[in-house]
């Protein structure tokens, strides 16, 4: 269908997300509602590549956000999707019973062990290389900010002697910013939002988000790690994850103060509940997965 043919008979502003689209609920001249996210011209290199993955997210069955129309203009990119009607995750996660958190956990497993079955394009750099170049990148970051946070040293620690680890991982489409804030429940069930973070790269780098999981529905992060991989994953695993959230955590900070003290306040606790999960970065397995 060509955008011109769309005739919205009423459009709501949503103010919610980091992302620099605009976006609003609309409604067409039949009473269906869809979800129309206009990002800027002047950032809109990736959408039309995003619409295409999410078409192929969305023919796997994947629940989710689904593409039905992309278009641009002198406005910018407009990408039309399947409007979600329901809840937040991370609102109502923390007000249900373990039980409940750790099923949906693993639905949020399953569903993301589907959308890695999407392979990466052949000709990709390693992913040695591209982590490590990450890696450099963040800690340069983290030594140009004027605030720390307390026990980096035991972070930079475990990134140099860890970085090994890297070596010869396999790659594949990433969601990209996986977690309870892009995820929704439509009638109780689990819906994927948000893709405008996809990328490609070491499958089990997906679940570097997990500690925003883990500090509002330890449950959920269980089983979400327990659903991936069909029981208890493997010990390096573990020690991967431990890297990618280390790296995580050092550029959390320097990102945060851009958007003021309250963020900053956020990343810093973050940070203690990352080194307290493990132990000053001496354990692999957190502490929210075994107790």
């Amino acid at each position: 269908m060509e955008p011109h043919e769309y005739r919205f008979t009423a459009k709501e502003r949503i103010e919610k997300g980091w992302s620099c689209d605009t976006k609003y609920a609309v409604t067409d001249e039949s009473g269906q509602k869809y979800l129309l996210r206009v990002t800027p011209k002047e950032k809109s290199g990736s959408r039309s590549a995003m619409f295409d993955m999410q078409k192929r997210v969305d023919a796997l069955g994947v629940p989710m956000c689904s593409p039905i129309d992309f278009w641009e203009n002198e406005e910018g990119a407009h990408l039309l999707q399947r409007f979600i009607d329901g809840v937040d995750a991370e609102d109502a996660l923390p007000t249900m019973d373990e039980d409940a958190q750790y099923r949906l956990g693993i639905d949020a497993g399953h569903i993301l062990k589907t959308i890695h079955s999407i392979e990466a394009p052949p000709d990709i750099e390693d992913w040695e290389t591209r982590f490590n170049r990450k890696i450099d990148r963040k800690i340069a970051m983290y030594a140009a900010c004027s605030e720390k946070f307390e026990g980096d040293h035991h972070v930079l620690r475990y990134l140099a002697e860890n970085r090994h680890l890297l070596q010869g991982r396999p790659q594949c489409f990433q969601h990209g910013d996986y977690h309870t804030g892009n995820m929704m429940l439509e009638n109780g069930k689990l819906v994927i939002i948000d893709f405008d973070r996809f990328d490609f790269g070491d499958p089990w780098e997906e679940f570097n988000r997990i500690v925003w999981c883990a500090a509002a529905a330890p449950a959920f992060a269980r089983g979400m790690v327990d659903g991936y991989f069909g029981g208890e994953p493997p010990l390096l695993f573990w020690q991967l994850l431990a890297l990618y959230i280390s790296s995580n955590t050092l550029s959390s900070l320097p990102w945060a103060i851009a958007f003021g003290e309250k963020e900053a306040e956020t990343m810093r606790k973050q940070a203690a509940d990352v080194l307290q999960w493990y132990d000053d970065m001496q354990r692999a397995v957190p502490r929210w997965y075994r107790e």
